[in-house]
């Protein structure tokens, strides 16, 4: 579903304006999810109880569709199944591809069988959860003073996503020529 629409935005972009570069494409896209990312953080941390969720949610949404489009913006695939696992590494959740596509495979046979799927998706999403306790242990200190929640929320989504553009691009972007 991110994949095609990914693609689709990048031919959009390319039928509409055929001189736009790569990195061009590539900073619309970063723009775009950085904006997404940091309103919809700030709007998710006055989710109430159900807060760290919420901002959880769409973190995760506003990664994965940055990432996707990045890759759409180099002319790479973002449906091809390689998306994924390139997913797991630039988000920090695996360490490097080759676990990234153990775990996306175990937890596919695990679907496909039927038998333990729990355990499979615990090893393809377990290192994010050690996120998700972080994130929730500063949300959890900034509601101490009032009104700081959404602020935190907004800026510290706003840097993550730029951390993670910064390594989908380092991934994505081709290695520049020696002249």
């Amino acid at each position: 579903m991110l994949g095609p629409r990914a693609a689709e935005w990048a031919g959009r972009l390319r039928e509409s304006y055929p001189q736009a570069s790569p990195e061009g494409l590539a900073r619309l896209a970063g723009q775009r999810f950085l904006r997404q990312a940091t309103v919809g953080g700030a709007g998710a941390a006055l989710a109430g109880v159900f807060a760290p969720v919420a901002e959880l949610a769409v973190v995760l949404w506003s990664q994965a569709n940055l990432v996707l489009h990045l890759a759409a913006a180099y002319d790479r695939d973002p449906a091809h199944p390689d998306r994924a696992a390139e997913l797991l590494v630039l988000t920090l959740v695996h360490p490097d591809l080759e676990t990234a596509r153990s775990a996306l495979a175990e937890a596919r046979a695990a679907e496909e069988s039927g038998s333990r799927p729990v355990e499979a998706v615990g090893r393809l999403a377990g290192p994010l959860t050690a996120q998700a306790g972080g994130r929730l242990a500063l949300r959890l200190a900034s509601r101490l003073i009032p009104g700081a929640a959404p602020l935190a929320a907004a800026a510290g989504n706003s840097a993550a996503l730029q951390r993670l553009t910064a390594r989908a691009l380092a991934t994505f972007r081709p290695p520049r020529s020696q002249s």
